[in-house]
């Protein structure tokens, strides 16, 4: 029975590719690629020449009744993002959706995605945490920022290098330069490199050295002792 499947792929790393995601992707009729260049990479490198489709943010909402019509004609198709899992600030939410609503069968692999091990690296609790991707660049950010400087659990951000430096400033004049974070930077690669500190101490060390590749910051969420006073103040 021809279904959808969402296909993880390597954050860096191609080794970080499983058995069961070659199989799929050597199976499928057709693989749905956000960047049909990058895709066309890994799979050269898996030794498969499959039809690769361009789906991206940019013509999903165009492409998805032509997609799920294709299955629904008999075809398996696989999609993929650049790195990672499909649907994690990626293209995929909608395609999933419009596929279950057509009563179409879709099957999502486990494999990589780079706030798993970013979070796992920070040394910050992980039984309880807050996946925010990335923050809005304009509409929006300073109204999320202000609910999040409550947040107790650990927070997880994808980041723009570019982007930063500025976020890193925002954060420590919401929720205070002492607070904790992480930043993870290039994970799986060769030049992976993983920055702990307070916001000050990370503002400072990236001031010093311009960050670069693909990252991702996680934030301590507001600790208990700060909560208790700020109750007291209240009262």
């Amino acid at each position: 029975m021809a279904k959808l499947y969402i296909v993880p792929t390597p954050i860096g790393n191609l080794d970080d590719i499983t058995l069961r995601a070659v199989k799929v992707l050597s199976e499928a009729d057709i693989v749905l690629a956000e960047d049909t260049r990058t895709s066309g990479f890994l799979l050269k490198h898996l030794g498969l020449d499959k039809k690769l489709w361009s789906h991206h943010k940019f013509n999903e909402h165009a492409a998805v009744e032509a997609v799920a019509s294709t299955i629904l004609g008999g075809e398996t198709l696989a999609l993929v993002s650049d790195a990672g899992t499909p649907g994690i600030s990626d293209p995929g939410f909608l395609l999933v959706r419009t596929c279950l609503e057509r009563g179409i069968e879709v099957e999502t692999l486990p494999g990589p995605t780079a706030f798993v091990p970013a979070l796992i690296n920070s040394g910050f609790p992980a039984d309880r945490f807050c996946f925010e991707g990335f923050l809005p660049p304009k509409k929006g950010r300073s109204k999320r920022l202000h609910v999040l400087a409550e947040e107790s659990r650990t927070m997880i951000f994808y980041e723009s290098p570019y982007r930063l430096l500025k976020t890193l400033k925002e954060l420590a004049d919401l929720f205070g330069p002492e607070r904790e974070a992480s930043v993870s930077r290039e994970l799986t690669k060769k030049f992976e490199e993983n920055v702990r500190g307070t916001l000050a101490e990370l503002i400072e060390h990236f001031t010093r050295r311009e960050p670069k590749g693909e990252i991702v910051l996680v934030v301590a969420g507001k600790p208990r002792k700060e909560r208790d006073n700020q109750s007291e103040t209240e009262e």
